[in-house]
Formats: structure tokens, C-alpha cells, sequence
């Protein structure tokens, strides 16, 4: 059983969710909008450009979900599901995955969002699992913090080590699909690497390398 790895932003889905959950936030009232919006597309134009603080920004992101409960959140995303991640679900996206999954591989994806936000999507795109960055938890409750590594460029690839020994896995016919230059070190680590709609810098590294360049939104 090879492993088909999957980036989750713009990648299997054809937007961020990270960034949309905090726009979602804004609309709904939950944060103080003009405030919260410019420092979240500040944070997601960092991670554009290669240059993001990934603890500031996970500080950033992940306060909001201290400040409700359980059944709050889980209300929320509900309504985050519906109105705006089932719209940029990508019916590509579901052919490539009945592919690999009909040839027996094991589906898995590496997002760097938060597994609060990811694990439903992740579920609704019926992959075998999911390694996120972790946001804590104590005592039923998110403490705003990050738990263990971030699950952001080199420690992507941390993750998924720690993953494979784990699970027994092995990277022995793995393939991994992604968007982004942030995700080179993984990139670099599979088998097959393959770019998705990818961004101008890994469009170029892509193609200088050899590497498949696919689209799933065209």
C-alpha cells in the first residue's frame, strides 16, 4: 500500500481555509473585523512570500478558538462547512483521490491549518487521515496554544516521519501533490512530487526539476 499525500489549501480545495476561517470570523461578528482582517491577510501574504512566522501567526489564529466552548465551535463549523468550504471543493480533486484510492493506496493529508479547522474537511474529502498542526486542548476546552511541532514546511516533513514510524508506513512509491513552495522539503522528500496549480515559485522549481505540473480547477 503506497502512500498518495495531499496539500489541503489550494491544493485539494480551491481556496485557503485557514485565511477564510478567520474572513468567516470577521463576518460573523466573532472578532474585531477591520483589526482581525488586515492581520490575517497580512499573515497569509507572509506565508505567500515565504516568509511567515509560523508561532506568531498560530498565536494569531488559534486564540480565537480559547474564547468558546465545545458546542460553540462545533456549531460554527458547521455553518464554515456549508457556506463556504462545500462551494470550493474541487470535483477534480474527488476524481484524483477515487484514483489513488481504487489503486489501494493509503490517502493521507498534511496541512499546515490548525486540525480544528481541517479534520471535518478532511473527513468530508473521505481521506484515511490527516496530520495537522495540533491545536491544544485542556480540559475540554482550546488553550490557544500550538501542541508538539507545527506542521509547516520542515515540519512537515518531522510530522510525517514521526507518522510513518508510528504507523509502519513506509515513503516507497509515495507520491505528494501540493501548491505551494513552502511545501519543497516534502516535496523534495517523496518519490513522486507532483505541483497542483502551483504557485509562481514552485511552477518554476516544477519544471526545472522534472516534476508533473497538473491542475484541478481547469
Amino acid at each position: 500500500m503506497a502512500l498518495a499525500i495531499f496539500d489541503l489549501d489550494n491544493t485539494l480545495i480551491a481556496g485557503d481555509s485557514d485565511h477564510l476561517w478567520g474572513d468567516f470570523l470577521v463576518a460573523r461578528g466573532l472578532v474585531d473585523g477591520e483589526a482581525y482582517k488586515a492581520t490575517n491577510d497580512q499573515f497569509y501574504q507572509d506565508y505567500l512570500n515565504g516568509r511567515l512566522d509560523i508561532i506568531a501567526y498560530l498565536r494569531f489564529a488559534l486564540a480565537v478558538l480559547a474564547e468558546h466552548d465545545m458546542d460553540e465551535l462545533a456549531t460554527l463549523h458547521q455553518q464554515f462547512m456549508a457556506e463556504i468550504i462545500e462551494p470550493i471543493l474541487l470535483p477534480k480533486a474527488f476524481e484524483l483521490l477515487e484514483r489513488h484510492r481504487k489503486r489501494g493506496d493509503f490517502l493521507l493529508i498534511i496541512t499546515a491549518t490548525n486540525d480544528f479547522v481541517t479534520a471535518p474537511i478532511a473527513e468530508r474529502l473521505k481521506v484515511d487521515d490527516l496530520l495537522a498542526t495540533c491545536a491544544e486542548q485542556r480540559h475540554g476546552r482550546y488553550t490557544g496554544d500550538v501542541a508538539g511541532t507545527p506542521c509547516y514546511r520542515e515540519g512537515k516533513v518531522e510530522r510525517l516521519r514521526h507518522w510513518l514510524a508510528d504507523t509502519g508506513h513506509s515513503l516507497d512509491g509515495s507520491h505528494f501533490y501540493s501548491d505551494s513552495h513552502n511545501d519543497l522539503p516534502l516535496l523534495e522528500t517523496v518519490d513522486t512530487a507532483i505541483a497542483v496549480d502551483p504557485d509562481p515559485v514552485l511552477d518554476r522549481e516544477a519544471r526545472e526539476r522534472g516534476w508533473p505540473v497538473i491542475s484541478l480547477r481547469s
